[in-house]
């Protein structure tokens, strides 16, 4: 029965090693809230130095949302310190975001991000027009630049010649369709 058993197995893994990578992994991918998550706290906290070394902001604890509708939602805590300040939470930052496959980082960027509330009461209170276009010309370079969710080598290995022909997000998954290379 054992000899059987392994016999099958490995006529069953032999089979699949020469199925079209469409049947191993159908005309979709898709990742789940916890997947994306677990890629988020491994690249945070964020540090940047801004005035020369003079002002420090730290972006951690990044807290995501897929409700769907097509954009995501993330919370990030905003620490900022220098000019004779200590280090201290200060506030939450909240953005909406799409998210788009790039094939350079092999990875889920984000797409047309916004930011739509930041509440930073050790600085008082919600900031404005100026700190908000700021902030969101360095989230679109932060979008650019720097995946949420990079796939892993097997993955990029399993789609072979297939290419991510579209990106979606629906209620609790980012779903990426396939298509054939041209």
């Amino acid at each position: 029965m054992r000899i059987l058993f392994a016999s099958l197995t490995a006529l069953l893994l032999a089979a699949c090693g020469s199925l079209p990578v469409q049947a191993l992994l159908g005309d979709q991918l898709s990742f789940s809230q916890s997947q994306l998550q677990a890629s988020l706290d491994r690249s945070f906290p964020k540090r940047y130095e801004r005035l020369g070394g003079l002002v420090e902001v730290r972006l951690t604890n990044p807290r995501l949302r897929l409700p769907g509708g097509g954009r995501l939602a993330m919370d990030v805590d905003v620490d900022v310190a220098g000019l004779g300040r200590i280090n201290e939470s200060d506030g939450t930052l909240t953005l909406t975001s799409g998210v788009r496959f790039d094939p350079a980082t092999r990875g889920l960027h984000l797409e047309e991000p916004a930011i739509e509330h930041l509440d930073m009461p050790a600085l008082g209170g919600v900031l404005g027009g100026n700190a908000r276009g700021y902030l969101n010309r360095w989230l679109a370079d932060y979008a650019r630049d720097e995946p949420i969710h990079r796939f892993d080598a097997s993955l990029i290995e399993r789609l072979g010649a297939r290419r991510i022909a579209a990106t979606r997000i629906e209620a609790g998954r980012v779903v990426l369709d396939l298509g054939t290379s041209r």
